[in-house]
């Protein structure tokens, strides 16, 4: 029997003696009636023992210890309460449970906590009709979800996960962008933070003696442990990891100055919305605002501020004033007249080269849960079957869980010989040729009769889940499933090891009323800003859904007055309004079929293909974002955009300031130019 097979049977064998008991017991008494210590020597059972009570410890399963006056270690007495055992009773109601069984729903095989999730899903569903049967809400789509992103980055996202659930240092090889260099990294793991579609390690580098954020994309290689001992570390108790997941782009690194940067009437809305956390907003009287942030990028700020257009313009200090004015000045240089390119490097790289990051793996388990979280899931729907007198069929209970015919089977011995000779067994259970398992009726041990706590990884996936779909379903059906779920577990579980932080600004209000209209389905009036016109419009619309994708989300609608499927963003509603018009919905409209195109990839049908020279310092960031469709001589490179507006391509060549220009088509370039025209007098 392997090692980890022989742990798991003691600890869930202690587990059910202790909660028999329903008393204090000796070290003495464990040694002798607890299956997997019986045949040890004293040394043996202390060492095993105590490791076994550090494992459950970490699992969120605390052990009462008592110790006797004089302090005799061998006398110590140890009891396990039922709450530190099982999970505090929650009652959601019925939308609550929809609504969550619909997040594993959306989420499946896209998302790096699916199997946990699932597991945790179980749990809180005791007693009732199992949410992984719920209908449909079918008013939420994702384009972008929480993949791990291919099998490399599985596996070192499942490394690290494991490394922070047990203080384990780790090392790896790590490529530095700003450097362009790999190095050896050691590492004290944190925190793991998902953002823009990316995860990050948040954690103490040991060559730096301070914290620090990693790429997992940009890890080479393996990720290994530093040591063998059991635990390296301890996390910092004045670590938060909230700071790191509400910082802009322009905000990650040591701190530079504080930027002044004044905004047009036209937009002051939107950047109060969406970037107002990242610094403080102050208006004036004709609607124009202030906007004061602190930055430790000059080139992320430039960049943001130029995407803007000439709504925005820096006010100080004087050297970003500069930079920004330079950095027009170069768009402007690289866009008027012929732009000359170095001769090709070599054969051009392969069209269909897209970034790592683009990369999903369909139904990649990226984060396996503890094999101890599945045991106790399973005994109790076997515990639950066996009570009712039902079979159970073999299929129906891999699917639930997630795991193969043959890990079933060996999941059920395991449970079999849980502490059956020490007289408080859990069940006894038999798989058939035909398909089917039978429960034994006969009383056993009520122990896994209830639900389990939930084990962090569970916990973690549970709440990930809900902050990464936010307030996108029908009002307050996650929102207070978060709340009550926190409550049960007396913590956040985003405090101890992933934070998902938002893409986008908080547009909670507007996705309510949004979900308000599409679960009513009732017509919605939209103060829309079309940006590529630079001006407001009216719109009336059915809505059907809410589409994330790579730049946000989207109201997924039928436009009457366009008599079309139209997609609105939800970053560029201004207001949102529930009219007292039903309509009725249209079958021939599906929300969700554009999830697999361009909310995922960024490419909307009927797209063009734009040519666009990205300077050699930094070709290396764009190598690791776009398609490359030639590399040139002196380190520069040619990338290929799809783009359907040519005032999204003229934004996202802004937003390189001044390091990218427009090779073709030549519309594309003179509307470019035609942008910059506006910013150099903005900046004047």
């Amino acid at each position: 029997m392997a090692k980890d097979t022989e742990k798991l049977i003691r600890q869930l064998s202690l587990i059910s003696y202790l909660m028999a008991e329903r008393r204090p017991v000796t070290a003495l008494e464990i040694r002798r009636d607890v299956e997997g210590y019986s045949g040890m020597n004293e040394d043996a059972f202390a060492r095993r023992f105590y490791a076994d009570r550090a494992e459950l410890e970490s699992l969120g399963i605390q052990l009462t210890v008592e110790k006797p006056a004089d302090g005799v270690a061998e006398q110590e007495n140890y009891s396990l309460r039922p709450e530190n055992f099982h999970l505090p009773a929650i009652a959601f109601t019925d939308e609550e449970l929809a609504s969550l069984q619909f997040a594993l729903t959306l989420l499946d095989g896209e998302f790096a906590y699916a199997e946990p999730l699932r597991l945790a899903l179980q749990q809180i569903s005791w007693g009732r009709p199992s949410p992984l049967n719920a209908p449909d809400h079918g008013s939420v789509a994702l384009g972008v979800t929480a993949s791990a992103g291919g099998h490399e980055l599985s596996q070192r996202l499942a490394k690290i996960e494991t490394a922070i659930f047990r203080n384990k240092t780790v090392v790896f090889d790590y490529y530095t962008m700003e450097r362009d260099e790999v190095g050896h990294r050691k590492v004290d793991p944190y925190h793991l933070l998902f953002q823009n579609g990316q995860f990050y390690l948040l954690g103490r580098s040991h060559e730096r003696d301070a914290i620090r954020v990693f790429r997992l994309s940009r890890i080479r290689g393996k990720v290994a442990y530093a040591t063998k001992a059991e635990h390296d570390f301890k996390r910092p108790q004045d670590f938060d990891p909230r700071a790191y997941a509400n910082r802009a782009d322009w905000q990650f690194g040591e701190v530079q100055g504080e930027a002044e940067i004044h905004v047009s009437e036209r937009i002051a809305w939107q950047v109060e919305r969406h970037f107002g956390r990242f610094g403080e907003v102050r208006h004036a009287d004709d609607g124009e605002l202030v906007f004061t942030t602190e930055y430790a990028s000059v080139r992320q700020l430039a960049s943001w501020v130029l995407r803007l257009g000439e709504h925005a313009g820096v006010v100080s200090p004087a050297e970003l004033v500069r930079d920004v004015a330079e950095r027009v000045e170069l768009l402007h240089a690289r866009h008027e007249g012929e732009l000359e390119l170095a001769p090709p490097a070599g054969p051009s790289a392969a069209a269909d080269d897209v970034a790592t990051a683009g990369d999903s793996s369909k139904r990649e388990a990226a984060i396996r849960p503890e094999r101890f979280a599945r045991l106790v899931t399973l005994a109790s729907i076997l515990i639950e079957a066996g009570r009712a007198g039902q079979l159970l069929q073999l299929d129906q209970v891999t699917e639930a869980l997630q795991v193969s015919e043959a890990e079933l089977r060996e999941d059920v011995n395991v449970l079999n010989v849980v502490n059956f000779g020490g007289g408080s067994y859990v069940l006894y259970a038999e798989v058939h040729d035909d398909g089917t398992i039978e429960v034994d009726p006969e009383p056993y041990s009520d122990n896994f009769a209830r639900p389990a706590r939930l084990l962090p990884v569970e916990a973690k996936a549970l709440v990930a889940a809900i902050d990464l779909i936010g307030d996108h379903l029908p009002e307050g059906a996650l929102t207070s499933a978060r709340q009550k779920i926190v409550d049960a577990l007396g913590h956040d579980p985003m405090e101890q090891g992933l934070q998902v932080a938002s893409t986008t600004g908080d547009d909670s209000e507007i996705a309510r009323v949004v979900s308000k209209a599409i679960a009513e389905s009732r017509l919605l009036r939209l103060e829309y800003y079309k940006a590529n016109e630079d001006e407001f419009s009216e719109r009336v619309i059915e809505p059907y859904a809410l589409i994330n994708g790579r730049e946000g989300w989207y109201i997924a609608s039928y436009d009457p007055a366009r008599e079309a499927v139209r997609h609105f963003r939800l970053d560029r509603v201004k207001t949102a309004e529930v009219t007292g018009e039903a309509f009725a919905p249209r079958p021939e409209v599906d929300p969700a079929r554009d999830v697999e195109g361009w909310p995922r990839t960024g490419e909307v049908e009927a797209s063009r293909i734009a040519r666009v020279w990205i300077a050699p310092e930094r070709a290396r960031w764009q190598r690791e974002a776009r398609r490359v469709a030639e590399e040139l001589a002196d380190g520069s490179i040619v990338v290929e955009l799809p783009f359907k507006g040519t005032d999204w391509l003229v934004r996202e060549v802004l937003a390189e300031a001044g390091d990218a220009a427009v090779i073709s088509p030549p519309e594309a370039r003179r509307a470019v130019l035609a942008a910059v025209d506006k910013l150099r007098l903005a900046v004047r």
